[in-house]
């Protein structure tokens, strides 16, 4: 029995005593270990699906929506400060007015109605000065949203030349190691191509190797060959051999009759020089009969 199987029959063991003896809770190592492997499993697959490219252009978006967000911001305390300075021109604008009535009033000798607008003169001017400060702490908010949105812009657009660059190496990359594993064939589609490849390969071998071995079987005639085609090497050496005879038998033949026909002739022109030439048949002398008497 190997090693792993032992120990980790002991560690069941051993948590089964602790479990009887109250040290732990039943199933909790199992348990444990199971969320752990599973955890294990999942931070693998997330790793095998995650794209960089896609982190990177999710990153950049994010990126764009917090630059959008500060600069509503910064739209909105300008809209703010633009009212207060509204609000700010209309209550100077009331005390200008206040301060003239309360001057006519002086001089057509109504004091009180000059002290009267003078009063109202001093609310609206500490309304001016409440405004006056809340003016200037939007405006430094303002200021400083402006440089952080500045700023933002800036790392922004740095990280999305940063972003375009790994993407294009990690493009170069993915390109140039599909290219060397298809060239060693150690990609999924190479692999299966070699791998028909080598089953071809071996058919062919096998099925060259059984004709091999079928033909030097029926050569020597540990097989019968039912269509009479197939000779063994005896039986080829005679054909051979007799096919041989048969030939050198034509041959001579042939050369007898090319012999006997040129010596012929020669003979027949050698006899027509040195005689002179017999009269045909029908013109040569009868020959003498012979004659029986009668008796």
């Amino acid at each position: 029995m190997e090693a792993g199987p032992v120990l980790w029959v002991l560690s069941q063991s051993l948590e089964l005593e602790s479990v009887r003896r109250g040290r732990a809770k039943p199933m909790s190592g199992v348990m444990k270990r199971m969320g752990m492997i599973f955890r294990a499993k999942a931070n693998k697959a997330l790793d095998r699906a995650e794209d960089p490219r896609e982190t990177l252009d999710y990153s950049y978006q994010k990126q764009l929506e917090l630059l959008q967000k500060v600069r509503r911001g910064v739209a909105d305390v300008a809209t703010s400060r633009k009212r207060l300075e509204l609000q700010l021109n209309q209550l100077q604008q009331q005390s200008s007015k206040l301060e003239d009535q309360g001057r006519k009033a002086l001089a057509l000798g109504r004091e009180d109605l000059a002290r009267e607008a003078l009063s109202r003169r001093a609310a609206l001017q500490q309304q001016v000065t409440d405004l006056e400060t809340q003016h200037a702490t939007l405006q430094g908010e303002e200021e400083k949203l402006t440089l952080a949105a500045q700023r933002l812009q800036a790392k922004v657009d740095a990280f999305r030349t940063k972003k375009e660059t790994i993407k294009a190496t990690y493009t170069a990359a993915q390109a140039q190691t599909r290219i060397g594993e298809a060239f060693s064939g150690i990609s999924e589609e190479m692999g299966d191509v070699g791998l028909a490849i080598q089953r071809a390969e071996d058919k062919t071998a096998q099925l060259q190797a059984r004709a091999g071995a079928i033909d030097e079987l029926l050569a020597s005639g540990a097989l019968d060959d039912p269509s009479g085609m197939h000779k063994d090497d005896i039986q080829a050496e005679l054909d051979r051999l007799s096919g041989g005879t048969d030939v050198e038998l034509e041959l001579q033949r042939m050369k007898a009759e090319l012999a006997g026909g040129t010596a012929g002739g020669q003979q027949a022109i050698e006899g027509g020089a040195s005689e002179p030439q017999q009269q045909p048949q029908s013109q040569q002398q009868p020959q003498d009969t012979p004659r029986f008497d009668k008796q």
